[in-house]
């Protein structure tokens, strides 16, 4: 770990919310903005925070936690933890390897990565460096074929699921990008739509830039038959991101999908919508191991994952503190980040009295 210990050092980090306040001093304001905004108010953005500070633990004692075992699977493909990467758009603002660095630091802590459709690095050029599984995070656009497109180039650039993102029928309003007119750099675009010639955000005179390209190319009038539509034109498995409700889970599960990721876009859509973890147990019970189940949204902290796991995900995404360890120095810092995270993770399942994953229950919940 000396890359990690080096951006340890040099930025005097020690947990990812210092890790945050120095990757805000180095990256612009407009773009440290676009990365930690979210709706409105931004109740929900903190919220999803406040949840998990909120949940206490009841650790059981003397249970021979002197050897941990945290790997698992992610729809049969093996991680080391149960901390995955979250799809997050436009890597390349915050450090020039943008999603190539930070899939290569994914496969280096041997975990999972879900690659945005608006990533600044197309899919094949992501693919062609990972050393683990990467999922492919899609839209569906107005356009079906470039939906259906972008599905089959996932496929054959060697992704192993495609998440149908569900919460963003229409943008929310991120007021700090209104109010910075949010816009892309001129040397970076959206490369997966380079084909459809949709790569650059429009300019706009007034306002977030990215808001009207949303508003312009995905599709409002999703159903869950498009969930069927998804499955029947793939052979890789569809997780639905973006479900809050357990009657949305169970649909989601009628119609096909392998996988809920229950988020609600990191506070970045609808504002005052709920916190992720305070919503994922009722979920869990509802869907009652017939897929599995992830969660997002305010995962900051070791025990926060413990909290997660014992209310019912299999494994908890995080997707900030991946920006700001890229912003700190691009795959180092993102390894440094998911090995900070790792450790904690492992203080957190010993201090618990938790050797194995299966040991992390519900009963050590205590609200």
């Amino acid at each position: 770990m000396a890359n990690g210990d080096s951006i340890s050092k040099k930025l005097e980090a020690i947990n990812l919310l210092e890790l945050e306040s120095k990757a805000r001093e180095l990256l612009p304001p407009a773009v440290y903005d676009y990365y930690a905004g979210g709706a409105n108010d931004e109740l929900t953005l903190r919220e999803n925070r406040a949840a998990y500070e909120r949940i206490t633990l009841l650790p059981r004692m003397l249970t021979d936690s002197s050897r941990r075992d945290m790997g698992t699977t992610a729809l049969g493909e093996p991680v080391s933890m149960p901390i995955l990467i979250a799809p997050t758009a436009f890597q390349g603002l915050a450090h020039p390897e943008a999603e190539v660095g930070t899939v290569k630091a994914a496969g280096a802590a041997e975990t999972l990565m879900i690659l945005s459709t608006l990533s600044t690095c197309s899919v094949e050029e992501v693919m062609a460096v990972a050393k683990g599984p990467v999922w492919f995070q899609l839209y569906i656009f107005k356009d079906r074929g470039i939906s259906a497109s972008l599905v089959r180039r996932a496929e054959a650039a060697g992704c192993k699921a495609i998440v149908f993102t569900v919460d963003v029928p229409t943008p929310g309003r991120r007021e700090r990008d209104v109010r910075n007119r949010f816009k892309l750099p001129d040397e970076l675009s959206v490369k997966n739509l380079l084909p459809a010639g949709l790569q650059g955000l429009p300019h706009e005179a007034g306002g977030s830039e990215l808001a009207p390209y949303i508003a312009s190319l995905f599709d409002p009038a999703l159903t869950w038959k498009d969930i069927e539509w998804l499955a029947g034109i793939t052979k890789l498995p569809v997780l639905v991101k973006g479900v809050m409700r357990s009657d949305d889970a169970l649909l989601a599960v009628k119609k096909g999908a392998s996988g809920i990721i229950v988020s609600n876009h990191g506070g970045r859509q609808l504002d005052t919508a709920a916190a992720t973890i305070s919503v994922l147990p009722q979920i869990a019970d509802a869907v009652d191991g017939a897929v599995e189940i992830y969660v997002d949204g305010g995962v900051r902290r070791g025990t926060d994952v413990v909290k997660a796991i014992a209310c019912g995900a299999r494994a908890a995404f995080i997707g900030r503190p991946v920006l700001w360890g890229l912003a700190s120095g691009g795959e180092s810092g993102v390894r440094y980040v998911l090995e900070m995270m790792r450790r904690e993770f492992d203080l957190a399942m010993a201090l618990s009295g938790c050797p194995t994953l299966g040991s992390i229950t519900l009963d050590l919940i205590h609200n």
